[in-house]
Formats: C-alpha cells, sequence, structure tokens
C-alpha cells in the first residue's frame, strides 16, 4: 500500500508517548491502530473521540451487525470511499451477509436480493447520504419498523460512516 497520496502525515504507533493512552484504547478495541486511526492521531482528542464514538456505534447498539455492515459498505459506496468498503467487507462477511448482498449495495436500483427491512434502511442510508433530509413517509416506514432507540440507533451509524467516509475521501486515505 501507497500511502504517499495520503494528505496528512502518518503517526507512527509509539513515536508520540503523548498519544499512549489512545493508541492503547485504539488497539484494545480495534486489535491494531489502522491507517485511518494513523491519520486521526495527528490530533489526539479526535482520535480519542472518534475511537468512543466508532466503539459505540459498531459494538454498542441494538443494530444487528449483519444490517450495520450493509449501511457502512451503502454509505462507502455513494461517497466513493472504496477504502471503506474494503476494509468493511471482512466484517461483512463475518456478521454473514452474503456475496450477492454485498455485490448489490453497489446497485443504484437497490435489487430484490434485500429483505424488505434491509431494503428500508439501505432507502434511509441513501436519503441520509445523498439529499440529507429523510423523507417523512419514509421515516414513518422506519419507525414502523423500529422503536425510538432503534431509530437513533439506526440514523446515528448512517451519520458516523458518513462522518468516517467523508473523512477518507477528503485527506485522500485510499489503497
Amino acid at each position: 500500500m501507497t500511502t504517499s497520496h495520503i494528505r496528512v502525515p502518518l503517526v507512527q504507533p509509539g513515536t508520540m508517548p503523548e498519544l499512549a493512552d489512545v493508541e492503547s484504547r485504539i488497539m484494545a478495541e480495534r486489535g491494531r491502530v489502522s491507517l485511518l486511526y494513523q491519520v486521526l492521531l495527528n490530533s489526539e482528542p479526535i482520535a480519542s473521540g472518534w475511537e468512543r464514538l466508532l466503539t459505540a456505534v459498531r459494538k454498542q447498539t441494538g443494530v444487528p451487525a449483519d444490517l450495520r455492515e450493509l449501511i457502512i459498505l451503502r454509505v462507502a459506496v455513494l461517497n466513493g470511499a472504496s477504502f471503506e468498503f474494503d476494509a468493511h467487507v471482512p466484517h461483512a462477511q463475518k456478521a454473514g451477509v452474503s456475496p450477492e448482498k454485498i455485490a448489490a449495495v453497489r446497485d443504484e436500483a437497490l435489487p430484490e436480493v434485500f429483505t424488505p427491512v434491509e431494503r428500508l434502511v439501505l432507502e434511509l442510508t441513501g436519503a441520509m447520504t445523498r439529499q440529507i433530509v429523510v423523507p417523512q413517509p419514509l421515516m414513518m416506514q422506519v419507525q414502523r419498523h423500529f422503536d425510538a432507540k432503534g431509530v437513533v440507533e439506526l440514523v446515528a451509524t448512517v451519520a458516523a460512516y458518513n462522518m468516517v467516509s467523508r473523512l477518507l475521501v477528503a485527506l485522500n486515505v485510499a489503497h
């Protein structure tokens, strides 16, 4: 992987003693300090807050892992964040997302391979990512399938991964 195109320097883990605590938390949650976190470590408060927020989104909500990973993959496709897409394919596979569904998140039409609930959540993802404002009829459908906690967690997942993909694209973090 070439990293010369990334728009900020990478912070190599262990090179800045003042980052030891945040690096330790990242290692505990992620098992490694990934390329994304090497970028984020340019700002300790951002890296620390990011790790806490994304850990909550990925590991502490009631959003099923397969649905979460479909959201993440769809956001990555819509925002042109190939690094994020490729990083989450293994997570999607581990969560039981079929190869057909992984491929289908790239399809604008959202083919019939998706269940009705998956399609609904992917429509929410598309509206939040592209138009920002979610049409009331779509939100009403989401609210019929999910309680208030579920709605907040779905919306937060879409929002968080828009943040991730937009940072990656803006800073040119790619393979």
